[in-house]
């Protein structure tokens, strides 16, 4: 198990509480870690990802998803008022014209199933195929993610809070 955990090593300590419990599945964890790093280092721009996985923490009430990933958002260059207005939604005033796409496109996920139409061609005016392919499977990720972390009650790790007040 130690050497799965400092495998796990991405951007949180490998003893963070998903990592130490996740662990405790040691197969579903040594095939989940890898492509869970690839997503974190994939096509699209981190700040643009993490703006994502903040929507779909939200979206399923995953407040530990929330609280590993607001420090992340805020190094990848997301402000705090931004990340604070992701609970409000692709609607809300202030958003610039990509971020509500990629807003709307996680909430249609959530919502739908699928991205709409409309939505997909405002994400293929600027995303590659490449892109196009992972934005979905990274919120899939993150739905994956939440319903377990949800499931298991893991707790939010020490030092970090939850969604915004």
């Amino acid at each position: 198990m130690r050497e799965l955990l400092d495998q796990a090593r991405v951007g949180a300590s490998s003893d963070a509480n998903i990592f130490t419990t996740l662990v405790q599945a040691p197969g579903l964890f040594r095939r989940w870690l890898p492509f869970g790093g690839k997503l974190l280092r994939g096509k699209i721009p981190a700040r643009e990802r993490e703006l994502m996985i903040l929507r779909t923490g939200w979206n399923c009430g995953a407040a530990y998803e929330w609280a590993q990933h607001a420090p992340i958002a805020l190094a990848c260059g997301l402000t705090a008022e931004e990340i604070d207005r992701v609970v409000l939604g692709p609607d809300a005033e202030g958003w610039a014209g990509f971020d509500a796409t990629l807003l709307r496109a996680a909430d249609e996920l959530h919502r739908d199933f699928r991205i709409s139409d409309a939505t997909w061609s405002e994400l293929s005016a600027v995303y590659s195929t490449e892109q196009l392919i992972e934005l979905p499977m990274l919120v899939g990720h993150y739905h994956l993610v939440a319903m377990t972390l949800n499931s298991l009650g893991v707790q939010l790790d020490s030092g970090l809070t939850g969604f915004p007040q």
